[in-house]
């Protein structure tokens, strides 16, 4: 698969095996996919490296047969003994130049980054997206620090010239504020992971994103055009482009 071609952005579930509520993980991946996620990343920080090359197995399955990419948390080594699709990286994490190297340029490289400075950096590291701090308070990440809130987003879509992903306290009740914001898409955990109906919990942000960036395509150009940052592709999420031109 391809994942650099075309890439829809719009909605990155991350996994959370004790979110969950001790549902098979690929059962609600998949339940997940079905509603419409775009992008899973393999998010368990208590699994050991066998364990984590189980359940990715068992997710590869999944995202392979749907044609959706699966990205691993943290673990480049994991990343590539799966054969996954791509890796994310934060501050504490492999340094996302050699991360790149490692990886080659055939897979993602996504890097958390919270200024734009750190946008300047990870891009210049070779990362393909860019994954925020957490934007609203967020019971998954209790050491996250204060929330970015959405002007900090706003700041970091500004900068940045790949895709971002806003992540931290996302729900269908505040999605679209990130698409507004610049975003090209969400990521959430609780959000799909928790829910009693996964796939239902995923429909419904993945038309709130939807609806959002296609206010923002349509829009008069003195508004839309005005933004920090429209999501690749002319305005959709996911739009085909993996990146844009830095402003002046």
């Amino acid at each position: 698969m391809d994942v650099k071609r075309s890439l829809d952005w719009s909605l990155c579930v991350v996994t959370d095996r004790g979110l969950a509520g001790g549902r098979p993980l690929a059962e609600v991946v998949r339940a997940a996919i079905a509603g419409g996620a775009t992008l899973i990343q393999l998010r368990e920080k208590e699994a050991g490296t066998r364990e984590m090359l189980e359940v990715g197995e068992s997710l590869l399955e999944v995202t392979r047969a749907a044609g959706v990419p699966l990205i691993v948390n943290d673990r480049v080594d994991v990343a590539l003994a799966l054969d996954a699709d791509g890796v994310h990286v934060g501050r504490d994490d492999m340094p996302a130049h050699i991360a790149r190297r490692l990886i080659g340029e055939g897979r993602l490289l996504g890097v958390t980054v919270g200024s734009a400075r750190e946008v300047l950096a990870a891009e210049a590291a070779g990362a393909d997206y860019l994954g925020t701090d957490a934007v609203f308070p967020t019971p998954t990440k209790p050491d996250a620090g204060p929330p970015l809130g959405l002007e900090g987003l706003r700041e970091i879509c500004r900068v940045a010239r790949v895709p971002v992903l806003g992540i931290g306290g996302v729900n269908a009740g505040n999605a679209a504020e990130l698409i507004r914001a610049g975003a090209a898409g969400v990521a959430v955990v609780s959000a799909v992971m928790a829910a009693p109906d996964v796939e239902v919990a995923a429909r419904e942000l993945r038309a709130v994103v939807e609806a959002a960036a296609r206010e923002l395509r349509d829009a008069p150009e003195d508004v839309a055009g005005g933004r920090p940052n429209a999501p690749p592709g002319g305005g959709l999420p996911g739009g085909g482009s993996m990146g844009k031109e830095r402003p002046s």
